[in-house]
């Protein structure tokens, strides 16, 4: 379309907006964005929000590309329908949670309203949970389904509306998909059943809290190490999110006495007024932690993102603190876990581990030396849960990860769950305190057995229409035209998960990819390096992630320095800056 053809189809459906069943603000809202530039309707009434790899996820305001009250309605009747029509009729139960991001709790009633309206019996938070054990609450209360109003680490103006299926994880193919074609069909919104009974929804109480954290502790691998290190000073910040709930207490139950929690950031708070994001990959998010942590010599700095899925770490050196990215904490994790379970007589015979396409490859070298397969999946941990799923109960997921802080310990829940994780990297980092160990010497030993890995991610944001079209045009010139070297470097394959194949570029030999189709490409180096540009399922950002390894032998921290400027010889040429554009 045009874009005078997308302002015309928009302000045809604005105008719906202005009839009856929209409350009066929505449509005094409505008609003053009717009368500014046509760019503001466009943006907010142009389509409708997609399901992404987080679920719905979108700035809030009126429109139907917003997330809104109704927008949340009628995602909810659709999802209502289509597990209806799944499961057939009869007593089904949803489970619901929330983050601390604005409107969440109202969108989390009206959400439990509409199932309840469905003759849904409705677990309800009556409080602020991590995202984690909202899967928790499916998997023990054999729900069919559930919600968590969150948008993770976006900005301020954005929430989401992650859906999940019985089995504690985020919707796949074809459950995605199907539900969008029920939510498609709510054309009206007075095919949306409101006005519940409110003896169907049912408050979640302390006592699956309990249940959540017991779980936790039984993933425990060295309580007498914790008990050791029990005065070893922890400093936590929750960026003003859900993790001040349960990470201090499950940190406590774990046996750590000095937990420090950052007060200011340890207060509930949608504006994120303390940090300039509330992410835990940007390392300005953990400032103030790390400043309290070097007023306490803290060990490790812990801080999880608004919904507690995710957790980014800083660790004590002898010059400050050194934030950790997301693959090292993963390849340490796997590489404690898997250690300890050997030396206990516990790492199971049909155990395995798993990664995403983005993630290093150290978690396989780690995996495949202790006789494990590490199995590749999409990038998004709902990839993850569906491969424990298919696995089951023949092989048995241990942990995994990816490089955006995720990580999974045990597969109690089935989606990252930065409580879990937050436990099990005080207990790494205790094991080594005992012993005189840093973290920084544990990584490098990880990395003198296996190589020394490292990488990088740069994110560009393209907001809107102009945004996206932007991100799909750079993306179909890497594809068609792919660069044969990056940073003097020959690129000797192609890797296109869009097209499900693997083509080297000297040969023209193709092989076929075994995942399900994304927009995804990935340029393999000589000397085993490798840059993936992929755009964002959940936000309006491209993603360029780099790779490199050095195996070779002499001074560690001359081989570090060298792979440190491979690194920004590769961010310097790709993407070419001929394919970008001002933004």
């Amino acid at each position: 379309m045009t874009n005078l053809e997308l302002y015309e189809h928009a302000r045809q459906r604005a105008q719906e907006w202005l009839g009856e069943g929209y409350d009066l603000e929505t449509q005094t809202t409505v008609k003053r964005l009717l009368e500014q530039p046509p760019a503001s309707i466009t943006e907010a009434f142009h389509t409708d929000l997609a399901f992404g790899t987080g679920g719905l996820r979108g700035v809030m305001g009126v429109g139907t590309n917003r997330m809104n009250r109704y927008t949340v309605s009628r995602a909810t009747q659709g999802f209502a329908n289509y597990l209806i029509s799944h499961y057939g009729n009869g007593e089904h139960a949803v489970a619901i949670a929330y983050d601390c991001r604005h409107n969440s709790r109202e969108f989390a009633e009206i959400t439990a309203d509409v199932f309840a309206a469905n003759g849904f019996r409705v677990y309800l938070c009556n409080e602020l949970r991590p995202t984690p054990f909202l899967s928790f609450l499916i998997r023990k209360y054999q729900c069919v389904g559930g919600v968590v109003i969150t948008a993770s680490h976006n900005p301020p103006q954005y929430n989401g509306y992650k859906v999940y299926w019985s089995d504690g994880a985020q919707i796949t193919h074809p459950h995605d998909a199907n539900i969008i074609s029920e939510v498609k069909k709510i054309t009206r919104i007075d095919q949306v059943n409101r006005n519940g009974d409110a003896a169907n929804i049912r408050p979640v109480g302390r006592e699956d809290d309990v249940a959540y954290l017991d779980q936790v502790l039984a993933h425990r691998l060295a309580p007498d190490e914790v008990a050791r290190a029990s005065a070893m000073p922890i400093v936590y910040t929750s960026l003003h999110g859900t993790g001040e709930t349960l990470v201090p207490e499950a940190l406590n139950r774990m046996g750590f006495r000095a937990v420090e929690s950052v007060k200011s950031q340890a207060i509930p708070d949608g504006n994120f007024s303390t940090v300039a994001s509330p992410n835990p990959e940007e390392g300005e998010a953990l400032e103030m932690a790390i400043e309290r942590a070097a007023q306490l010599n803290a060990e490790v700095v812990l801080g999880t993102d608004p919904d507690c899925d995710r957790v980014g770490i800083a660790v004590r050196t002898n010059d400050g603190y050194r934030l950790l990215n997301g693959n090292d904490t993963g390849a340490l994790l796997i590489d404690y876990q898997l250690n300890r379970m050997s030396e206990l007589g516990t790492l199971p015979k049909n155990g395995y581990v798993a990664r995403t396409i983005v993630t290093s490859k150290l978690f396989a070298d780690i995996a495949n030396d202790f006789g494990l397969p590490c199995y590749v999946t999409l990038t998004g941990f709902k990839h993850i849960a569906r491969l424990i799923a298919d696995r089951e109960p023949e092989e048995k997921f241990i942990t995994g990860g990816e490089e955006s802080y995720g990580y999974m310990i045990g597969d109690f829940v089935r989606d990252k769950d930065g409580v879990a994780a937050s436990c099990m990297v005080c207990e790494m980092v205790a094991w080594a305190y005992n012993r005189g160990l840093t973290v920084n010497e544990l990584l490098q030993t990880v990395h003198e057995r296996y190589g020394l890995y490292r990488e990088a991610l740069v994110s560009m944001k393209r907001e809107g229409i102009s945004g996206a079209q932007e991100i799909a045009a750079m993306m179909e010139g890497f594809r068609s035209h792919p660069p044969l070297q990056i940073a003097g470097l020959q690129v000797v394959a192609l890797v296109d998960y869009q097209r499900g194949q693997r083509r080297e570029l000297t040969t023209g030999k193709t092989e076929a990819i075994d995942l399900p189709r994304s927009n995804v490409l990935q340029f393999e180096l000589e000397g085993g390096s490798v840059v993936t540009a992929r755009p964002s399922g959940t936000e309006p950002k491209i993603k360029f992630y780099y790779s490199v390894c050095n195996r070779e032998e002499g001074d560690y921290f001359a081989r570090w320095a060298d792979a440190e400027a491979l690194i920004e010889r590769l961010k310097s040429e790709f993407p070419p800056s001929d394919t970008l554009s001002e933004g």
